[in-house]
């Protein structure tokens, strides 16, 4: 008990006292820039240096060789908006009603008044820019307030980020177009853009109806508007000019997030920098470029992860010939777990093989089951990280405050409520993770604490019959021993009356309690 109330003083007096451990390695010491990779549905499983086989990721390797590789690190969700919301915000998600898997037209999710961790950066100083997969919402107001063909405000601009080079939500839904600082690229004025969620356009073909003109055909949904050969979810018309092709989403993004690094060097801006870069491999619809077809035996959703494997190395290439790569710390890792059939007919099935994409795991994204939001987690800044693997727990959450403590500039008051301070853990410094780990599905929450893991009881499916997954969701009270029995295959509930109330009365707690941050809830 003395142990866990000093930790917590700890948490809120490190961005003070970080100065002084900065000091302490160099006289001269310069803040370090901050890369964060966060990959899209990529499974603890799928990389090779969590023990995928089948796939070869090299760069990711040797991110992980240089760096801390963590074994129990998890997403804030099971599904991408509202991982996103919590890693930007420092807020589990289950606190807000309107952070569920956003559409494509949806008005932005996180406040224009909300202080994010792109505010903090920018406030300590930082150059800051998010690139790639958004899916938070744009503008204000209703669904479809946007004006796709003017400026469209608010966006990640108006939340912290100096640059953004984004798609709206993700890449199959509408609108299917990029949006930089406010605006769609390449757009012709006169061939205006047109977005809905309800009605079709007339004249507009859908993939329901003229499958004839797609080259990847839908299993589940996705089904509406045809762009690039493939059907999405939502409608859309106009914007011929500014279409994107999703063979060239990687070398898009990749391409901008490298610009930015050698943009923003401090050498020339006389300030570090802080990079959001979301990729959108491998979400579907998993159309990796011509040149990584048959980089794997798996078909589309194995070239998709040799394809972000080939971006990792594009990004720290990039710090490499700009001699960032000594003063960078690059967090890499991804927004939920894996799933194989997510819509479309692409032999992800079929392909699979021996391959595991959740590892040991029950469960898959969606899942209140491990493999939903148990995730690959490397940390790398060298001289300031010894390399090697760590087995504490640590949550995507905690992201805001340990930027503020790596960076000394204290968070406002009633900003990011559930994040820690958790930045020894982080460098591989303590072995110590945090107290306790809330995770979210589609249709519960759990808890994680000493080995110990509660599912709070739910009336929503057990199983999605599309995806294949079993969604760890039932009537009754689940406990598991994550130690003994890391499968979660035997609920042990029944035996131990005393660790479900306990657990149960805990969470119930962190429900109540608005900021956790600055609550000890033992």
């Amino acid at each position: 008990m003395v142990r866990l109330k000093l930790k917590t003083i700890l948490r809120y007096t490190a961005p003070i006292l970080f100065a002084g451990i900065v000091s302490c390695d160099s006289q001269n010491a310069e803040p370090p820039n901050v890369v964060i990779i966060y990959a899209d549905d990529i499974g603890y499983g799928d990389l090779s240096c969590y023990g995928a086989r089948a796939v070869s990721t090299p760069n990711v390797d040797r991110l992980a060789a240089e760096g801390v590789r963590f074994t129990d690190a998890y997403a804030c969700a099971a599904t991408c908006t509202p991982s996103r919301y919590g890693i930007l915000t420092g807020q589990y998600p289950f606190r807000r009603n309107d952070t569920g898997v956003a559409r494509g037209d949806a008005p932005m999710i996180i406040r224009k008044e909300q202080y994010t961790v792109a505010s903090l950066m920018q406030d300590a100083g930082y150059s800051t820019g998010v690139i790639g997969k958004w899916h938070l919402g744009l503008g204000e107001g209703d669904f479809n307030c946007q004006d796709w063909n003017g400026i469209i405000r608010p966006g990640p601009n108006e939340i912290g980020f100096g640059y953004s080079y984004i798609m709206a939500a993700t890449g199959d839904r509408t609108p299917c177009v990029f949006i930089e600082n406010g605006e769609v690229i390449n757009l012709d004025p006169d061939d205006p853009i047109e977005v809905s969620y309800t009605t079709p356009f007339e004249g507009e073909p859908l993939g329901r109806t003229h499958p004839e003109l797609l080259k990847m055909h839908p299993s589940h949904g996705h089904d509406m508007a045809i762009v690039n050969g493939i059907s999405r979810i939502g409608y859309m018309r106009g914007g011929k000019s500014a279409l994107w092709v999703d063979e060239n989403f990687a070398d898009s993004i990749t391409l901008k997030a490298v610009k930015f690094i050698e943009k923003k060097n401090p050498e020339v801006t006389g300030k570090p920098f802080f990079l959001f870069f979301g990729t959108h491999d491998i979400h579907v619809p998993r159309v990796p470029h011509p040149r990584f077809a048959g980089a794997t035996d798996m078909g589309p959703r194995g070239d998709a992860i040799a394809e972000f494997d080939w971006s990792v190395g594009q990004i720290l290439e990039a710090l490499d010939r700009s001699g960032l790569t000594d003063n960078t710390l690059v967090i890499l890792s991804s927004d939920n777990g894996p799933v194989v059939d997510d819509g479309y007919r692409d032999q992800a099935v079929e392909r699979l093989g021996d391959h595991k994409p959740w590892g040991p795991f029950r469960g898959g994204k969606y899942s209140a089951f491990e493999a939903g939001t148990r995730i690959p987690f490397i940390i790398r800044w060298p001289e300031h990280i010894n390399p090697g693997t760590s087995n504490a727990g640590v949550s995507q959450v905690d992201l805001f405050a340990v930027m503020s403590q790596l960076t000394g500039q204290p968070i406002p008051e009633n900003a990011a409520p559930d994040s820690f301070g958790e930045l020894d853990t982080w460098l591989g410094k303590s072995s110590e993770g945090r107290d306790y780990i809330v995770q979210q599905s589609t249709g519960t929450l759990s808890i994680v604490e000493e080995g110990w893991k509660y599912i709070v009881p739910s009336k929503a499916s057990r199983y999605n019959p599309n995806t294949n997954i079993e969604l760890g969701h039932d009537t009754i009270p689940q406990l598991y021993n994550l130690i003994s029995n890391p499968s979660e295959a035997i609920n042990i509930a029944g035996e131990n009356p005393q660790i479900v109330d306990k657990m149960a009365q805990k969470i119930e707690k962190i429900k109540t309690t608005l900021i956790t941050r600055e609550s000890d809830l033992n």
